[in-house]
């Protein structure tokens, strides 16, 4: 089993716990509902739908509202730090995930040291996996080395690469020119030490890393509409956490779960007016064409 921390954008949607569970178009967390357009609720519903096709239980969720003031992160902050820091007389099941991942919370580098040094006083270490804001904060903070997948886009990535900026903002504009040669980005962010054990980096070619370099790039089939559609990075993020939640291998996880993605939107057929949750719904399908094909591979 796994969890999910991260924000969703609703104005006063309070902290929240739970499993996931995916009706219609919108994710369920107790009896609370959140349409599914991008971010987290992207990401959730991706997952959910990759654990069906696995036979694995729903993820457990870690949700609140923040429309980008940082107060309802902040929260959720001090909330998971309580929660790890009390990890003998938390739930089972929460202290037996197989992964977490963090995702949409405003970086803030003292929360996240926090919550990461509650997370390495729990009796059983979860893989650690982060995207968008926390793992601006990961890398803010110096200890990306400390986590297991980043999950960045080609600009994200500039950022990690970057070993004087404190901030995205500040990502340096011979470093965001060099976009088209992920190679050097991704060489120069494990070489200052700002990436996770395995990056699986997104964009018009997808890359799965290390810290010896490229070790798989999948670009096929190529739907250019989704390269403009929104949700789709986070979707991916969420099929790799699911497979990860299995116990597969991180490297594995990240190729299979890209792979899938990919399919998942050649099969939508999608045009610029598609929805996420279009692309989603054909995740079952494409995760046991891929699967079988791994099988036979």
């Amino acid at each position: 089993m796994f969890a999910v921390a991260g924000t969703v954008p609703v104005q006063d949607f309070p902290l929240v716990t739970g499993k996931v569970f995916l009706e219609d178009d919108s994710i369920c967390i107790l009896e609370r509902r959140i349409p599914v357009n991008r971010g987290t609720p992207a990401l959730l519903a991706a997952a959910i739908k990759t654990c069906e096709v696995l036979d694995q239980d729903a993820p457990f969720g870690y949700l609140i509202g923040d429309i980008g003031l940082g107060d309802g992160s902040r929260m959720l902050y001090e909330y998971l730090i309580k929660v790890f820091q009390q990890s003998g007389s938390i739930s089972k099941q929460e202290a037996d995930f197989q992964a977490i991942t963090f995702h949409y919370l405003q970086p803030d580098v003292d929360w996240h040291n926090k919550v990461l040094f509650a997370i390495e006083e729990m009796a059983k270490q979860p893989i650690l996996i982060a995207d968008a804001g926390f793992m601006y904060a990961a890398k803010m903070s110096g200890k990306a080395k400390k986590y297991d997948l980043f999950t960045p886009d080609i600009g994200e990535l500039a950022f990690l690469a970057d070993e004087k900026a404190p901030h995205p903002f500040y990502t340096r504009g011979f470093i965001l020119h060099e976009k088209d040669r992920i190679p050097e980005l991704i060489e120069r962010a494990y070489k200052y030490k700002n990436a996770a054990s395995c990056l699986l980096v997104k964009g018009k070619q997808d890359y799965v890393a290390d810290q010896q370099g490229i070790l798989a790039t999948i670009d096929s089939p190529m739907e250019e509409a989704m390269e403009a559609m929104g949700g789709t990075g986070d979707t991916l993020t969420g099929i790799a956490t699911a497979l990860i939640g299995t116990g597969m291998k991180i490297m594995k996880a990240a190729t299979i779960a890209a792979r899938v993605n990919r399919l998942a939107g050649y099969y939508a057929k999608p045009t610029p007016a598609t929805q996420v949750m279009e692309i989603i719904e054909h995740i079952p399908k494409a995760l046991v064409k891929v699967l079988g094909e791994n099988e036979e591979g």
